[in-house]
This record gives structure tokens, sequence and C-alpha cells, in this order.
């Protein structure tokens, strides 16, 4: 069992740290859209922002173990991270645009669907650019 824990160790931390980084997509956008009234492209823009700054400390420091804080290290990780979830954030903001405001789908569910596509794919982008073991 400690083998496996071990072997996908940086799989397992990434689920439960995507995990949180989700519920704060989700709470976040769910306070700006429901409570706040902010309307639904700016409270997603808003979720991904507060997601991002958290899933770029704990995927650094916990998951793939960056701890290298050079500026080398930083010039590369900084902005690929930032630039790939720039990428999975305009998916993010294109499925809420069509999902609710052109189909008027429900938005929670469609924030959580967009966020599974998303995860998936920044956890590819992290293991095999961002964070690459050298």
């Amino acid at each position: 069992m400690k083998a496996l824990l071990t072997k996908y160790r940086a799989l397992i931390l990434y689920a439960v740290f995507g995990l949180l980084t989700t519920l704060i997509n989700t709470a976040v956008y769910a306070l700006c859209y429901h409570d706040l009234g902010i309307p639904n492209v700016a409270s997603t823009i808003i979720a991904w922002v507060l997601a991002v700054i958290f899933a770029y400390i704990t995927n650094k420091l916990w998951v793939f173990d960056s701890k290298r804080f050079d500026r080398a290290t930083l010039a590369h990780e900084i902005p690929t991270f930032f630039g790939a979830r720039a990428a999975t954030g305009v998916l993010d903001v294109a499925i809420m645009y069509l999902a609710v405001d052109v189909c008027h789908g429900p938005s929670t569910v469609w924030k959580l669907l967009s966020n599974v596509v998303v995860i998936i794919l920044n956890y590819v982008a992290s293991k095999l650019v961002i964070f690459k073991q050298k």
C-alpha cells in the first residue's frame, strides 16, 4: 500500500488540491453570481483568479514538490502555469457562457462540469510542462 501511495503521491495530492480548488472556484462563483448579483462571466473570472492563485501555491509546494524559488525556476513556472491556466480559464468562461447565458442551464451544475474538464487539462499541463522534473 505504501508503495502505491508513494508512486501516485502527486496524482493523489493533485486530486485533493484539485477538489479544494474546485470548491474555492465554485463557492466564489456562487457568492459572486447568486449572492452579489455579479454577471455570470465576471463571476467566473473572479472565481478563476482566486482559484488559480490557490492552485499555483499548492501545486508548486506540495503536488509537484517544486521547492526552488530562484529566478530561473520562477521565470519558467509562473508564466507557464498562469498561461496554461489562462487557456483553460478561457475554456471555462466559454463553457459557462454557452451553458448558462445562451442555453439557460443550471449554473452550479455547469460550473462543476466545467471544472472537471479544466482540472484534467491542467494536470496534464502541470505534469508534462510546468513542473516537469529535470
